[in-house]
């Protein structure tokens, strides 16, 4: 079941998240300027358009997920290859890889 998340949660409806996709690792979209999360979905692209309908902008979404195993939060899906902004599926701006960061572990109580 695909969760919005724009205020903290519990890290248990994370856990609960990976289990119905069934696996330990959960995959997450981030619009950094708005600070919402939208996880729980099998692909990135699913949870981006979720925002991109809702209004956010292209270039403020992010993927990435998080490891329940090994708690490491990850930075790469193929929606962060953006032409003229990223140029890879990794987040390789430092400020933006930082807010990601900083969000995800915010809503998710990490």
């Amino acid at each position: 079941m695909v969760q919005k998340i724009s205020k903290p949660e519990d890290c248990e409806k994370l856990t609960r998240l990976a289990e119905e996709i069934g696996g330990f690792y959960i995959k997450v979209v981030i619009d950094i300027k708005n600070e919402i999360l939208v996880a729980g979905a099998k692909m990135h692209v699913d949870e981006e358009k979720i925002l991109l309908d809702q209004g956010s902008s292209q270039q403020d979404v992010w993927g990435g997920g998080y490891d329940l195993e090994t708690k490491q939060i990850t930075f790469d899906s193929i929606i962060n290859n953006k032409p003229g902004i990223n140029s890879s599926s990794d987040i390789l701006d430092p400020e933006v890889r930082s807010k990601f960061m900083v969000i995800i572990k915010n809503l998710l109580k990490l």
